[in-house]
């Protein structure tokens, strides 16, 4: 009996040691510990929007006033709200005008003063305003900070205001083509 008894014991011995060998670190919080997840893992699962590689072209023409009018197609969404500038290159004296996207297309004007526009070269640009100033819908497609607008006409704002599209092009008005190595559009009185 007494063999019995020292082994137990024995075992007893082994079994408060192994219990003391733990740190003080190890033991468990005063406080139970709740693992919270992060906002994106609580969402929903959010949409993936495919990006849109934004696409504009203009086409500028002179009223009979020598006022410029421009007329434009994009695939920007229905309602976008642009705008467009004409700039003078000497002077750079600008015009500018507010629009909507309908149907695909853009129209903005008349430019230029009450005399018209004095002959020379000009820049057409129409730039897509933030996404905090486009109606609901257009931000749907863009993004809240136009983070779903791709292509070569997209650009940062310079006020951290998200991502905006911006499409330029030069042009020359007058009655004489003019000779030039630049990609140039002549418009000439209609």
């Amino acid at each position: 009996m007494h063999k019995t008894l020292g082994g137990i014991s024995f075992v007893l011995v082994s079994v408060l040691l192994l219990a003391g060998c733990g740190s003080q670190e190890e033991e468990s919080p005063s406080e139970p510990v709740v693992e919270t997840p992060s906002p994106q893992e609580s969402a929903e699962p959010k949409e993936v929007v495919d990006p849109l590689v934004v696409a504009i072209s203009t086409k500028a023409s002179l009223r009979s006033d020598r006022r410029l009018m421009v007329e434009g197609e994009t695939n920007l969404p229905e309602g976008a709200l642009i705008q467009v500038t004409i700039e003078r290159e000497i002077s750079r004296v600008r015009w500018q005008a507010r629009t909507n996207v309908l149907d695909g297309k853009f129209n903005a004007g008349p430019f230029g003063s009450g005399s018209g526009l004095p002959d020379g070269r000009y820049m057409v640009r129409v730039q897509l305003s933030e996404a905090s100033v486009q109606p609901s819908s257009v931000q749907a497609r863009i993004g809240n900070e136009g983070e779903h607008l791709a292509g070569e006409l997209v650009t940062q704002t310079r006020h951290g205001l998200g991502q905006v599209a911006t499409y330029s092009r030069s042009f020359l008005v007058g009655s004489e083509p003019r000779r030039t190595r630049d990609q140039v559009d002549v418009v000439e009185e209609m």
